[in-house]
């Protein structure tokens, strides 16, 4: 008789969870082949670290939502390689309680869009590049005003999208100085989805090289 197997979306959740599927693609490219701490900054619940989790990295998290912290030290418990709890933090992104050059690679996902305005967007950008060791990776998909300019105008600045959610919106010229002025390198182009003139989400994926500029 022959096996019945789950379906393939069945099977792709067991293994990767709702992983953002941005996320998935640097995956996929080797991009943390030899990058095994990561930290998720704005962890959420965890979809972005169950494969991380199950395949042995050493993970950390941070979520200013105690009961998201909770169920990724759940998740934590759970994964074949024991981690303590305190690797998962209950915090802000603009103070993160790890030493400098301690993380191989920090994902935000969906979160720096959260600042209140361009300098609280520099702290958490600053922070997350502090804990970064050379060569270390900074992975973020943000909102963005790329492609709606005539819908919401500048950027830099909270704004009202027109699916409704008030976000803070950078362009490429905020995220090529950011990334000049932290000393990074691009690993990818800046990259930006348009969903039907509702929100705009890029990606922002960077190699830290190089000395910061002051």
């Amino acid at each position: 008789m022959a096996q019945t197997l789950p379906p393939p979306s069945t099977d792709l959740l067991a293994t990767f969870g709702a992983i953002d599927i941005y996320l998935f693609d640097q995956l996929l490219r080797g991009r943390f082949d030899r990058r095994r701490r990561v930290l998720d900054a704005g962890c959420g619940d965890g979809r972005n670290l169950t494969y991380l989790l199950q395949r042995g990295f050493t993970c950390f998290g941070i979520d200013r939502d105690p009961a998201a912290i909770e169920h990724v030290r759940a998740l934590a418990a759970a994964a074949p390689v024991e981690l303590p709890p305190e690797n998962f933090r209950t915090g802000e992104i603009d103070k993160l309680p790890w030493a400098g050059a301690s993380m191989d690679a920090v994902v935000c996902s969906a979160v720096l869009h959260f600042a209140t305005d361009l300098a609280h967007f520099d702290r958490m950008v600053d922070e997350m590049w502090r804990v970064l060791a050379s060569s270390g990776m900074l992975f973020a998909r943000l909102a963005s005003n790329i492609g709606l300019e005539h819908l919401v105008g500048p950027a830099g600045r909270r704004v009202r999208l027109p699916d409704g959610s008030d976000r803070f919106v950078v362009d490429e010229t905020i995220l090529i100085e950011c990334t000049r002025r932290l000393g990074g390198r691009l690993l990818d182009p800046i990259k930006t989805t348009n969903v039907q003139n509702q929100r705009c989400m890029t990606t922002w994926c960077l190699e830290k090289t190089g000395v910061a500029i002051p």
